[in-house]
């Protein structure tokens, strides 16, 4: 696919994507949406790819969500199999994803985030799930809100669709930290060097466990239910690795397998 609305750039083992309508925000449109859908297919699918990492382009916006206009004119949003963005119905990736919400982050641009792993956001950036005040609701992001904070907290962005600030962003749990816009790319670097610490099928194991342990209804199920990727992790040479390089006190060599 070529993509019209998306940059992508690979770097070593991370995949870093921006979402290029800064013009209308960074809102979605179909064509958006399907590209971001095939990008990160083929992130999930690539076995050098380790982290990826998602961003608006332009200082004013991460992503306010879909284009109404196109909305309005084709009658649906067209969502591809995996939600929003490619992103928020992709249930089965098991490999870390950073947002970097580089502006205002609404309606849709906030269920991006929820569905991501990590994120980090400028001082200036905004968030809110406003879609009740033009006549929608925010889908499957009310899902991950209800599942995410408490449920009063998630009521009041879901019901009253105001804008809130980085600041509350961070103190409710949905964003890591908040940074000056100059300091934006240097945190993302440290983030990037300390995921790169670990080894990549461990973060993929700790990601799977953790997601699908939720969804398994008790902690005993939990317990009791099997991770693919823990088995792989167990199994592997990069397990090894990590334990004789403890061992011989120098940094381990991931290997991947």
């Amino acid at each position: 696919m070529t993509y019209q609305f998306i940059d992508v750039v690979y770097t070593n083992d991370v995949m870093e994507v921006s979402i290029q309508r800064p013009k209308l925000l960074n809102a979605l449109n179909i064509q958006a949406h399907a590209e971001l859908a095939d990008v990160f297919d083929k992130f999930a699918n690539a076995s050098s790819m380790n982290i990826a990492v998602i961003r608006g382009s332009g200082e004013r916006a991460f992503c306010v969500g879909s284009d109404l206009k196109e909305r309005a004119e084709v009658g649906s949003d067209m969502m591809p199999p995996s939600g929003f963005a490619g992103l928020t119905e992709r249930f089965d990736l098991d490999k870390p994803v950073i947002a970097l919400v580089n502006g205002d982050a609404i309606g849709g641009g906030l269920e991006i985030i929820l569905a991501c792993d990590l994120a980090i956001a400028v001082d200036t950036a905004r968030f809110g799930l406003p879609e009740p005040k033009v006549g929608l609701a925010a889908s499957g992001g009310l899902h991950r809100l209800a599942r995410q904070l408490p449920l009063k907290r998630a009521m009041e962005i879901s019901l009253m669709g105001k804008l809130f600030d980085a600041t509350t962003a961070l103190d409710l749990g949905l964003i890591n930290e908040v940074v000056p816009r100059k300091s934006l790319e240097k945190t993302k670097e440290r983030y990037l060097s300390d995921l790169r610490e670990c080894s990549p099928l461990a973060l993929r194991a700790s990601k799977q466990m953790m997601l699908q342990g939720l969804a398994q209804g008790s902690l005993e199920n939990a317990f009791r239910a099997n991770y693919p990727s823990f088995q792989r992790m167990l199994a592997s040479e990069d397990a090894k690795e990590g334990v004789q390089a403890f061992a011989e006190k120098r940094k381990p060599v991931w290997k991947c397998r």
